[in-house]
């Protein structure tokens, strides 16, 4: 910082001592007296930034001292530092415009008339109020660019922010379903083998025909939710490798025909899921069957997670307008009444201009319905 501050010294010292031996108006004196008033005019510079209205108060001072010297150009640090002077304090820039015009006046008056080369509303004009402005502009240039950064700052951040809230809904809507058809299979499985572990202890020899059979079908339905246990593991971590990926490329969304296999991963013997489509088969742009897609999971995830129902409906209507998909079933009436799930829902349904209701039935059980427009492009139902 200080090498930086005598460099800038030295190299205005050497210029305005050029300047004053370069003017052929009238006799220079010594090169040791231009040097000492260039140093003296130069050293205010040093103020610039911690004191830079007494600094350019004092280089005004110096100026006027050096009004003797013919030639001598030291008023060129004067409005340098009331340049800065107007940069350094946004808040007072009348006070230092008056005091620029103020100096220039007072230059003006005692300049000898010998060397009165410029009018005075010349001089008012560059010496003046052009420093000033061009301070002032510097500074207002440099508080935009310091608020366009901040805004790109705060953008990047919201940005970020929404890419964590969407990535975290993903990880909610679909490794949490995921898990919960494992609760729920795994479940399945323990009653059935509790089931018969009973039948055993009851079997009696002159049952002894009946007894294998009822084992048998309890085995049979053990090995079916084991197999379906493994296969939503490993659909799970498929698909948790698949939203690590998205972090790099955007993922391709789930199609709209995979609500029938949601429905099976997830029914049981105790709580059975029928789908029912109605409507044209019109194409979906991808966005829009995502989120229908993602809707049917994680209503039906909290159906069979908090509604204690015995059956489940998935009811899908298209038409050229618009595509509703309804979750109905029959339980207590409470399926993750506006928990994470609904409300990751009623985001993804809000960004496409759809509406979403989720609540209790008049009669008994929980309902969810989402009704998103299809956008036509070329009036086709395609995106």
């Amino acid at each position: 910082m200080y090498a930086r501050q005598g460099l800038l010294v030295l190299a205005t010292t050497a210029t305005l001592t050029a300047l004053a031996l370069l003017d052929g108006r009238a006799p220079q004196p010594g090169l040791p007296l231009l040097a000492c008033a260039g140093l003296a005019a130069a050293l205010p510079l040093t103020l610039r930034n911690r004191f830079p209205l007494p600094g350019a108060l004092l280089s005004a001072a110096i100026a006027l001292l050096g009004l003797v010297i013919p030639g001598w150009q030291g008023r060129l640090v004067t409005m340098v530092m009331f340049g800065a002077a107007a940069y350094r304090l946004p808040r007072r820039p009348w006070l230092v415009m008056s005091l620029s015009i103020a100096w220039t006046i007072g230059y003006g008056l005692l300049v000898p008339q010998a060397f009165r080369g410029l009018s005075v509303v010349t001089d008012l004009v560059i010496m003046g109020v052009a420093p000033v402005a061009v301070g002032n502009a510097l500074r207002l240039h440099g508080e935009r660019a310091a608020q366009a950064a901040r805004l790109d700052h705060a953008e990047a951040g919201r940005a970020m922010a929404e890419d964590r809230a969407a990535l975290a809904r993903d990880v909610h809507d679909s490794v949490g379903h995921h898990l919960t058809a494992i609760r729920m299979q795994a479940t399945a499985t323990r009653r059935a083998l509790h089931n018969r572990a009973q039948a055993t202890n009851r079997g009696q020899a002159g049952h002894a025909e009946a007894g294998d059979q009822a084992d048998g079908g309890q085995v049979d339905a053990a090995d079916r939710a084991l197999s379906i246990i493994a296969e939503l593991s490993a659909t799970a971590l498929r698909e948790v490798r698949a939203l690590l990926d998205s972090l790099r490329e955007p993922p391709a969304g789930p199609a709209l025909e995979g609500i029938e296999e949601l429905a099976r991963r997830l029914s049981t013997p105790h709580l059975p899921i029928s789908v029912h489509r109605a409507g044209p088969a019109i194409p979906l742009p991808p966005t829009v069957a995502q989120t229908i897609y993602r809707v049917a999971q994680e209503a039906l995830t909290n159906a069979a997670r908090h509604s204690g129902a015995s059956h489940v409906n998935v009811h899908l209507l298209r038409d050229r307008a618009a595509v509703t998909i309804a979750v109905t079933d029959d339980g207590h009436g409470r399926a993750g009444a506006d928990g994470r799930g609904i409300r990751g829902m009623r985001e993804r349904v809000h960004q496409h201009g759809g509406t979403l209701t989720a609540g209790p039935r008049q009669d008994r059980g929980w309902r969810v319905e989402a009704v998103l427009p299809i956008r036509q492009v070329g009036g086709q139902g395609a995106a």
